[in-house]
This record gives C-alpha cells, sequence and structure tokens, in this order.
C-alpha cells in the first residue's frame, strides 16, 4: 500500500509502503482526528515507524493495494 502524507507549510510529501491495509490507515487517522490527538503513528513495509504530528496535516492518500506484476509490459 503505497501512502502519502502531504504537510503543511513544506513542499515535501512524505511517501512510504505499508503492509497496513486502507481500512487500517483510516481508522487510525479517523481516531486520531476525532479524539484530538497529537499525533499519528503509521508504519512502513521495512519496519520503520512514521510519527506525523496531526496539526500539520495538508492531505493523506492512501494508494491501492500493491500486486505483483506478472509478464512483460509493452
Amino acid at each position: 500500500m503505497d501512502i502519502r502524507i502531504g504537510i503543511a507549510n513544506s513542499p515535501r510529501e512524505l511517501n512510504f509502503e505499508s503492509t497496513q491495509t486502507a481500512a487500517e490507515v483510516e481508522k487510525i487517522v479517523s481516531a486520531a482526528l476525532d479524539s484530538d490527538a497529537k499525533f499519528i503513528k503509521l508504519s512502513d513495509d521495512k519496519g520503520k515507524v512514521y510519527i506525523v504530528p496531526v496539526a500539520s496535516f495538508s492531505y493523506l492518500e492512501v494508494g491501492t493495494e500493491a500486486r505483483s506484476r506478472v509478464g512483460f509490459v509493452a
């Protein structure tokens, strides 16, 4: 799953691959926004943990599940 997080007042975004599902990420973000949490924790597919302040969210994009492709691309 590809996750992209836009950070307010920053020209760059945080982009990483995660083993968490879209539903899990949505649940984490929704819970943080509903409870006025200060930050969220997301992990990538290599075990790194990203701690992102909720107040600095500009946007959060959750991609589709990654699928292995077989064959040649024309």
